[in-house]
């Protein structure tokens, strides 16, 4: 009977001690992460104001992948939500607030435990990246909070590694989208021709790139500083593409609705007649033009076209890469012309 009573008593002490272990703990939490991610600061928004993303990217359910998501009637901005049922127990997520680009604010809640914040916050880096940050936070917090908490470790113990982990699947995620293209052959179509200024070089494929995105902008700016109104999206017209000799001859285009008097001697204007042509249109990246290209000259070859000597061979640029900063969503139209 003495035993049972000692026992006893050094339980009450235990639990005396456990409780007021618990009783001391921080009535708050707060879990950050931060993670760079080699994509522009709008496409990483893009892609977590958007619930409809976060499956991807939720190592929550990478983990547990039972758990059933359900995404609420609006998903993305200001009063997107979703909810999760994760052994009998919902939880929820709102967005409640957002600077487009710059920080979203949400809402958590589980079960019956308080709501939490969660905080996001991009930040463009100069080499082009975004600098991620990914912050949790909990206030007021019961006692039967933070008894479960302690018990499990700490909210840093089981919320910091879920962060850690769903930042790396999203940086994942972002990189495979940004790399999708599709290219399309769509047949024999009439191109319209009309009036272009224009300037010209000739130089190795290796300079390419470098002396297009210089000439470019110097035909659109002498446009607009002239008043000159333009009549469709930018172009390069190839004159002479010669690998074997390492040289590719281009002018780099604007298309106007005149022909224009120029005052500038690398200035100049061109006109393009209307032309029967073969059209390709790439939507991705770039860096996929030569398979574009090398696709158009496959569908000449197999349709047993014949393309014209010294004809036109333009790639047209839909997409303002300054404006939609995605690369899977840039729109390039390829035309080559073909004879009758």
């Amino acid at each position: 009977m003495k035993y049972i009573k000692y026992i006893l008593l050094l339980l009450l002490i235990l639990i005396i001690g456990v409780s007021i272990y618990i009783a001391v703990q921080p009535n708050s939490f707060e879990v950050t992460r931060t993670k760079t991610i080699n994509a522009p600061q709008s496409v990483v928004y893009d892609n977590v104001i958007d619930f409809k993303n976060w499956e991807a990217w939720n190592s929550w359910i990478e983990e547990k992948p039972e758990m059933v998501m359900t995404l609420g009637e609006k998903t993305k901005g200001i009063g997107g939500s979703y909810q999760w049922t994760d052994e009998g127990e919902v939880g929820n997520f709102k967005t409640v607030d957002t600077t487009p680009n710059s920080t979203i604010t949400q809402e958590m809640q589980f079960g019956e435990f308080p709501k939490s914040d969660v905080n996001w916050e991009f930040k463009s880096n100069d080499d082009g990246s975004t600098e991620v940050t990914w912050t949790i936070t909990g206030k007021d917090l019961p006692f039967g909070f933070k008894m479960v908490s302690a018990f499990m470790g700490g909210m840093e113990k089981q919320i910091g590694p879920h962060f850690d982990r769903g930042l790396i699947l999203l940086d994942s995620v972002i990189q495979n989208e940004m790399k999708v293209y599709s290219i399309k052959v769509e047949g024999i179509t009439q191109h319209s021709g009309g009036y272009y200024l224009y300037n010209t070089a000739s130089c190795k494929f290796s300079d390419f790139e470098k002396n297009m995105t210089t000439m470019l902008p110097k035909v659109g700016a002498y446009a607009m500083t002239h008043n000159v109104t333009m009549a469709g999206p930018p172009f390069i017209l190839y004159h002479k593409w010669d690998e074997e000799n390492d040289t590719v001859m281009f002018s780099t285009c604007v298309p106007t609705n005149s022909r224009i008097i120029t005052d500038e001697a690398e200035i100049l204007t061109g006109k393009l007649e209307s032309f029967r042509t073969v059209k390709t249109v790439l939507k991705g990246n770039y860096s996929n033009l030569k398979e574009a290209w090398n696709t158009t000259m496959a569908y000449i070859a197999d349709n047993g076209l014949e393309m014209v000597e010294g004809g036109p061979m333009l790639e047209t640029y839909l997409t303002d890469p300054m404006s939609e900063k995605n690369p899977a969503k840039w729109i390039t139209e390829i035309y080559v012309a073909v004879k009758e």
